[in-house]
């Protein structure tokens, strides 16, 4: 949202595209690490990542919280997160 928000206000500051354009990327992978990296760990108990195995193979890795984990999880913080995320 934030990177949505600087692009759209952002000619009112800027003339240059390419200033506007780089801000703009870079904003959103910082929107995209936070919900993936801290968000959803923290809100929902998920987590996955990247890694490259001896053979050179991609292997993906997904994460998830326990159930008796999830049951003591905040239930408006996750509906905050999976709806903001919906939204967005």
């Amino acid at each position: 949202a934030g990177a949505l928000a600087f692009y759209i206000l952002s000619a009112l500051f800027f003339d240059s595209f390419v200033i506007i354009f780089v801000v703009t990327v870079l904003l959103a992978a910082l929107d995209f690490w936070v919900v993936k990296n801290v968000s959803g760990r923290i809100l929902v108990g998920l987590r996955w990542w990247n890694e490259i195995n001896d053979e050179g193979e991609s292997v993906w890795k997904f994460e998830c919280l326990d159930q008796e984990s999830l049951a003591r999880m905040n239930k408006k913080d996750s509906w905050l997160f999976w709806w903001t995320l919906y939204l967005t």
